[in-house]
């Protein structure tokens, strides 16, 4: 679902994808609305991924596509994983209020860095090398699409075990 905002519909391109980008961000921070403790870490697959996980993992991309493209700093310096598969790893100290908070910190420092960039702007880039912003926002949202659509079904799957 596109964002309601009409005047989206004729705005530049840059405007569009950070909305879009926006907008599957708080779907995914959404995921996690109503659930306890318990089924926000369920694991209902073989993988790592949980509801939980997944809110991780897209703090993990906002360091990864706005502090290190932008900066060009290591993994390392961030204080990230070197590996997307570890970002998903939830320690005991992890709730959905420090996720989420965590997240919600991410995604200011993502749109303060790239704020005055235009699309063209090439960022520094992690491991791929200099890329534009544009490319780094289309990933970014592809990305996020995939993984909400990932938070639909796990929830989906843990709100149909309730009693």
């Amino acid at each position: 679902m596109p964002p309601a905002d009409p005047d989206l519909h004729h705005a530049e391109a840059g405007a569009q994808l950070r909305a879009f980008v926006d907008q599957h961000r708080a779907l995914l921070a959404a995921s996690l609305d109503g659930l306890d403790e318990e089924e926000a870490r369920a694991r209902l697959v073989p993988s790592r991924t949980t509801l939980l996980g997944l809110v991780k993992h897209a703090t993990f991309v906002e360091k990864v596509w706005f502090v290190q493209a932008v900066t060009g700093a290591s993994r390392a310096a961030i204080g990230i994983p070197e590996h997307p598969d570890e970002s998903f790893v939830l320690t005991q100290d992890d709730t959905i209020a420090s996720v989420l908070a965590d997240y919600a910190d991410a995604v200011r420092a993502s749109r303060r860095a790239i704020e005055s960039l235009d699309l063209d702007h090439t960022l520094p880039g992690n491991r791929r090398g200099p890329l534009p912003l544009r490319w780094v926002l289309m990933h970014v949202l592809r990305e996020l699409a995939q993984h909400c659509g990932h938070a639909d079904i796990l929830r989906e799957q843990i709100l149909a075990r309730r009693p």
